[in-house]
């Protein structure tokens, strides 16, 4: 009985101090980029250099646990927010929490890395964006597209590509001075977007009209060649 307990109290606090080493790692890369060294993380997680090595081996998998826990925690600060985004959006717009912040900096530093594993996050972010539209359209707040998959990538890029422009060229100190720059009431990012995204841009539907025909007659131009192949033959 003993011996166990002693063994379950050991595994806890190496899951702890792992834990404690991984949130470090993301506020330490959020701010000073990939090239952050161990012993850095380390005096933030209040552990040694060692530790580090002992639970993670090397940054590469450090990062790719950082990877993964950022990932959750977008999409569950994404989804945690459709009550406020009907009732109080300018309060939330407002108050910039700082895990918030340390995200959307972390998400940046990513894609501004570029390489394969930009390239694998992108995609991974991405499915979380589509599970994320797909509850506010659940809660009524986003439109139902006609290709999900396609809408979820796209706003992927766009968003983050434009986030990113600002995040490589305004000057900033903190993860929470660069989103409050980003989203203030007097800034060039969220009346825009919101004005944009609430009343769309174009006047008609005109041009997505002839595009949708355009791909129907392609379609039916497609599945006509080959009933004709079949009854030649």
């Amino acid at each position: 009985m003993h011996t166990v307990s002693v063994d379950g109290r050991h595994r806890e606090s190496e899951l702890t101090a792992r834990a404690q080493i991984r949130d470090a790692a993301i506020e330490c890369f959020a701010e000073s980029g990939f090239r952050a060294p161990f012993r850095e993380i380390a005096e933030r997680a209040g552990v040694s250099p060692a530790l580090i090595t002992h639970h993670f081996g090397s940054k590469a998998a450090l990062r790719t646990e950082c990877d993964t826990e950022v990932l959750g925690r977008y999409r569950s600060m994404k989804t945690g927010a459709i009550p406020l985004v009907g009732t109080a959006f300018a309060a939330l717009v407002d108050d910039v929490t700082h895990d918030q912040a340390v995200v959307s900096v972390y998400i940046l530093r990513v894609l501004g890395a570029g390489g394969h594993a930009a390239d694998s996050f992108l995609t991974d972010l991405s499915s979380q964006i589509g599970a994320v539209l797909a509850a506010y359209e659940e809660a009524g707040l986003v439109r139902p597209s006609r290709d999900e998959g396609a809408r979820a990538q796209f706003f992927a890029r766009t968003m983050l590509g434009s986030v990113l422009v600002a995040f490589l060229t305004v000057e900033w100190d903190t993860p929470e001075g660069f989103v409050k720059t980003l989203v203030s009431r007097s800034g060039q990012f969220t009346l825009p977007l919101l004005e944009l995204y609430s009343e769309g841009l174009l006047t008609s539907t005109t041009m997505l009209d002839q595009f949708l025909r355009a791909g129907e007659d392609s379609s039916a131009g497609t599945s006509g060649a080959a009933g004709n192949e079949r009854n030649d033959n």
